[in-house]
């Protein structure tokens, strides 16, 4: 069956003309006719664009063209990445109709590459969130089981993956919007360095943070789309690299002599790290041992100032950035608006949401003359104090084992969930955006309900090649990606 390949073995079989682009693009399709009434991941289905190019890349296979190790394999975007003649929402009112003129560099090198663009994903409101049920389209559910959250903000990207809708997603990760909705879906999801990948044409809400990553049902898939991915990008100044990554998609079953350090203070009670959630880690942790890694525990410095720097960073960019959605230029523009005033406070004001409404308030605070000093000065010390501490933590050592979430995926709109839990949680990620590193999150095990449990191997800046092979590895040895959501 088409959608039961990964998207190595689907490209192989086009290229070995087994399987045409279209039959390929045509079953993912209709998958997503089956699941989307219930799943609501996707926000717009390209489905005649998807046909078009399907028969482009069809006719440039046949022509003998190498386009690349994904040639003919759908794929989804999430909702911020520009798409030329393609609607655009970051799931907001605010930017309702608008149709972007151009591509973000990214989706370009996804039609290089002979990609099928199936659709745009649906997402927290502006990337602002971790439930993916902010936004106007309503909330994307886990194809694990329906009632709970699919994370965010790449919800939709984690849960289209997961329930075999495409078999890759591009999603977006600002303090953990890639990795903690793929621990949640029991997927597998790539941040990048920051600089490895152009954000041209990505909507931007913390620009130092942000990073466009790849989403895939186990490491090799989703490495072979980083390596699309990545590269320079003339648009782009942040994007420093100099040539795309390049990765070893046979990575065996050994990891001799690397060194792991396992932050014992990340399993603090303090934290409220699920007891289950605990042991599936640390177990994760002695099966790389066994492939003869080298794991020690140490504690990890600054943690306590992990995420407040990261919330007065990220809120004070935040607000800078969406500055710009004023009802002016495109987007949603309040009929009500007797003047120019009007216009800017009415247009914002109906066209977003109340989280973001919080994030932009909290950030024009924290930039504002009398707290500048006590919050935005402060916190990108402290990140310059963080970052100084992974450098020296990996003069020690080749990659940093972490948990990705305290629990399992929650119910959705449950208003029982322990704020403390989720506000110390975040510091697993947001630490690692904070000093602009590399992570890969993958599954680990299931909860006693059933649910997916993921963990993240960090590594130094650059250095994907390393926790891809350590992922790889341990992929290998163990079968929990290869699990099904039973939901749906």
């Amino acid at each position: 069956m088409i959608v039961e390949m990964s998207a190595l073995e689907l490209s192989r079989a086009i290229k070995d003309k087994k399987i045409t682009v279209i039959e390929a693009t045509k079953a993912y399709l209709e998958q997503i006719d089956n699941k989307e009434p219930k799943l609501n991941a996707f926000i717009t289905v390209t489905k005649e664009y998807a046909l078009e190019r399907a028969a482009i890349v069809q006719a440039q296979i046949d022509n003998g063209e190498d386009l690349s190790p994904l040639a003919g394999v759908p794929i989804g975007v999430k909702d911020n990445i520009s798409t030329k003649g393609i609607l655009t929402t970051c799931a907001s009112k605010i930017l309702d109709g608008y149709v972007p003129v151009f591509n973000a560099t990214i989706v370009d090198k996804l039609e290089a590459a002979g990609m099928i663009v199936v659709g745009k994903l649906n997402m927290d409101e502006l990337a602002m969130g971790g439930t993916s049920d902010s936004g106007v389209f309503g909330a994307v559910r886990n194809p694990w089981d329906l009632e709970r959250t699919a994370g965010g903000s790449s919800g939709g990207s984690a849960a289209a993956v997961a329930a075999y809708e495409v078999p890759l997603t591009l999603g977006t990760d600002t303090g953990g919007s890639i990795r903690q909705p793929a621990a949640y879906n029991g997927i597998t999801g790539i941040k990048p360095t920051y600089g490895a990948v152009s954000r041209f044409g990505v909507v931007a809400y913390g620009s130092s943070l942000d990073t466009t990553g790849a989403m895939g049902r186990d490491v090799l898939d989703s490495a072979a789309l980083l390596s699309i991915l990545s590269g320079p990008c003339e648009k782009d100044s942040t994007c420093i690299i100099k040539t795309p990554f390049k990765f070893n998609l046979n990575p065996g079953d050994k990891l001799d002599g690397v060194k792991i350090g396992l932050p014992r203070n990340y399993f603090s009670a303090d934290i409220g790290l699920e007891d289950g959630v605990k042991e599936a880690i640390l177990e994760a942790a002695k099966e790389l041992e066994r492939a003869g890694a080298i794991v020690t525990e140490f504690d990890m410095p600054l943690s306590e100032y992990v995420v407040p720097a990261y919330f007065a960073i990220a809120y004070a960019e935040g607000s800078s950035n969406f500055a710009r959605f004023d009802g002016l230029r495109y987007g949603h523009r309040s009929t009500e608006a007797k003047n120019l005033a009007e216009t800017y406070a009415m247009s914002r004001g109906e066209g977003f949401g109340k989280e973001v409404k919080k994030r932009i308030l909290a950030g024009t605070l924290a930039l504002s003359s009398d707290c500048y000093e006590d919050y935005y000065s402060k916190a990108l010390k402290a990140r310059r104090l963080i970052k100084d501490a992974y450098n020296e933590l990996f003069k020690q050592f080749d990659i940093i084992l972490s948990p990705v979430t305290t629990g399992v995926a929650g119910k959705l709109g449950d208003k029982n969930t322990d704020p403390k839990r989720m506000y110390t949680g975040g510091m697993y990620n947001q630490t690692v955006n904070l000093a602009g590193l590399p992570s890969v999150a993958l599954p680990c095990g299931l909860s006693k309900e059933g649910m997916p449990i993921g963990f993240q191997l960090i590594g130094n800046a650059f250095d994907e090649a390393k926790i891809i092979n350590a992922a790889g590895v341990y992929q290998n040895r163990t079968t929990h990606h290869t699990k099904r959501a039973g939901g749906i």
